[in-house]
């Protein structure tokens, strides 16, 4: 079993919420950890944000992928 520093449900938030909430715990994150995504959709647009922002920070595993929930490992490397 993975070990995550966080684990973020935005299922709950409005749409364009989502992504300010997640860089926010990207932010905070370590080099070296991880964080888990939850969302009701394939949160792609996100991925795609992050090769823009991000380009080799980072990992993108998909653990689980819908068709109702969908969730995303994305570790921040060190």
């Amino acid at each position: 079993m993975e070990s995550y520093a966080a684990t973020l449900d935005v299922r709950q938030f409005p749409p364009p919420a989502k992504h300010k909430a997640i860089l926010a715990v990207w932010d905070a994150l370590a080099a070296g950890k991880q964080m888990l995504i939850v969302n009701d959709h394939d949160p792609k647009p996100l991925y795609y944000q992050f090769a823009a922002e991000f380009p080799g920070q980072f990992d993108w595993t998909y653990l689980e992928e819908g068709p109702e929930r969908w969730q995303v490992a994305i570790a921040k490397r060190g």
